[in-house]
């Protein structure tokens, strides 16, 4: 399953968001804007409204409570701002989150998984490799889906330590870069690995990186696309589709630190050249200590 949609107290959100109402994106960091990018192209009409909470990113070294804590907080947040619907497009988030955050926001929910179902169908060698957070490769969540792919085909799972930081940093090729990539590639390949599962939102980025190394040797699978058509079919389902018109909007970006490289990011890598508005959005794990008694 690559989605969570939640179905609690739907027609409460209805009644506080209309079809005007911006979709609110979220990932730890810049991550998610591989999938604002389809979603954009998928649905250009729909206002959006992006959050990184890169003052603290990566999640894949944080604590299952402390990720659970923040993708909340900044859920309320986007919710109390008007958002008709929520993408969280984070895999670790996703994993350790999607069942609290369901419980607590009465708006339709979309979450993100691994495509290992898609790699088992496309793998011709029965060798597929997969890229993601620890975290995420750890959580019961993910190992429930490997389980279900993995009686004939191998996955060799591998934790992406290093590469959400790079990102970050706006770096998708420097040969720091490239060496690192190379070294969790190779072994997938040494072992007939023919496909790719892009295990975090952050490696869509490295794209182009990953094809210098592996050339055409790795089929990669990225369920971007996909979340924008599920996104697409709950605005649908549930009455929020924005109505067409002939402006394409520039969505709205918010970063939980300076956000000078979202900007960056933004403009280098989707042609989108906005500015990105700095919040503070509190949660119990993040408050200042002087506000702990």
């Amino acid at each position: 399953m690559l989605f969570e949609v939640a179905s609690s107290s739907l027609p409460a959100a209805r009644a506080v968001s209309g079809t005007s109402a911006p979709v609110g994106i979220f990932d730890s960091g810049l991550g998610g804007l591989s999938v604002l990018r389809a979603v954009r192209a998928a649905l250009p009409h729909e206002p959006l409204a992006y959050v990184a909470d890169s003052l603290y990113a990566p999640y894949g070294e944080r604590d299952d409570d402390f990720i659970v804590d923040r993708t909340t907080a900044i859920g309320e947040w986007l919710v109390a701002r008007g958002a008709k619907a929520l993408v969280v497009a984070c895999n670790t988030a996703t994993a350790q989150s999607i069942a609290h955050v369901r419980e607590r926001l009465a708006i339709p929910l979309i979450g993100v998984e691994p495509g290992v179902k898609p790699a088992a169908l496309l793998s011709k060698t029965r060798v597929v490799g997969v890229l993601a957070t620890a975290v995420t490769l750890r959580s019961l969540r993910f190992q429930t889906l490997l389980d279900r792919y993995a009686s004939d085909c191998r996955f060799i799972c591998q934790p992406g330590h290093g590469l959400v930081q790079a990102v970050e940093r706006c770096d998708t090729s420097s040969p720091e870069l490239m060496a690192l990539l190379a070294g969790y590639l190779q072994p997938m390949l040494d072992a007939g690995a023919d496909t790719l599962v892009l295990g975090c939102t952050h490696y869509p980025f490295l794209d182009e990186a990953i094809r210098s190394i592996a050339g055409d040797r790795l089929q990669i699978v990225d369920t971007s696309v996909a979340i924008a058509r599920q996104l697409e079919r709950q605005l649908d389902t549930h009455g929020l589709r924005a109505a067409d018109t002939d402006a394409l909007l520039v969505p709205r970006f918010f970063s939980t630190a300076d956000g000078e490289s979202q900007r960056q990011l933004a403009a280098s890598l989707l042609g989108i050249d906005a500015s990105v508005g700095h919040v503070v959005i509190p949660s119990r794990r993040t408050r200042p200590l002087s506000d702990i008694a």
